[in-house]
C-alpha cells in the first residue's frame, strides 16, 4: 500500500512512557508509509462543553486520524486493573463525534506495564470498551510487556527476543487485515 497510514495511540501521557515506546516499536515493525502518534491530551469529557462549544478541535483531530488511518495500534498501561482514565476519556469523546471512525477499522492492542502480567487486564478492559465501536480487533498474538521499565534498550527496541517476535507477528497480521477488503 503506497500511502498506508498507521495510527498509534498510547494510553499514557508521560513523556518517558513505555507504552509510547511500544507503539513506536510496533510502528517500526509495521513499517507504514506514514505513522501518526495520536495526542490524548484532551479535555475531560463534559456534556456541557459539547453543548456549549461543540466537539473540541483536538477531539475532532483524533476522530479524523482514526477515520483516515488504514490501521490502529493501541497500547496502554494497567491502572487499577483497567485502562487509564486518559484512554477512557478519549474513547468517550470519540463516541460523541459524527459517524463512527472505528467501524471496521483494523486494531491491534498491546500493553506495557510495570507489573508481572504486563497489562493483561487493561487489554481485556479495552476490548470490552471497544465493542460498541465495532472495529476489527486482532485476537493475537497477545503482546504484554511486563517489567516494562527495563524492557527496552537505549534505541527503544524490545530487549526480549520472544516479545519482539510476537510484536512482529502481530504487526504483520495487522497489516494483512488492513489490506483485506471489508
Amino acid at each position: 500500500m503506497p500511502n498506508h497510514t498507521l495510527l498509534g495511540i498510547s494510553g499514557a501521557l508521560r513523556a518517558a512512557s513505555t507504552n509510547t515506546m511500544l507503539v513506536r516499536e510496533a510502528a517500526r515493525l509495521y513499517d507504514p508509509a506514514r505513522f501518526v502518534l495520536a495526542d490524548l491530551n484532551l479535555p475531560l469529557f463534559n456534556q456541557d462543553i459539547q453543548d456549549e462549544h461543540g466537539i473540541p478541535a483536538p477531539v475532532q483531530t483524533l476522530a479524523d486520524q482514526i477515520r483516515e488511518a488504514d490501521a490502529v495500534v493501541i497500547s496502554g498501561p494497567e491502572y487499577n486493573k483497567s485502562i487509564t482514565g486518559v484512554l477512557k476519556n478519549a474513547l468517550d469523546w470519540i463516541s460523541r463525534t459524527e459517524g463512527n471512525p472505528w467501524k471496521d477499522k483494523p486494531v491491534a492492542i498491546v500493553s506495557a506495564a510495570a507489573g508481572r502480567a504486563g497489562g493483561e487486564r487493561t487489554q481485556f478492559a479495552l476490548r470490552l470498551c471497544m465493542v460498541p465501536f465495532r472495529p476489527r480487533i486482532l485476537q493475537g498474538p497477545e503482546v504484554m510487556i511486563a517489567a516494562s521499565g527495563s524492557a527496552f534498550d537505549e534505541n527503544g527496541r524490545l530487549k526480549d527476543e520472544m516479545s519482539a517476535k510476537f510484536l512482529g507477528v502481530l504487526m504483520d497480521a495487522l497489516k494483512a487485515e488492513a489490506e483485506r477488503p471489508v
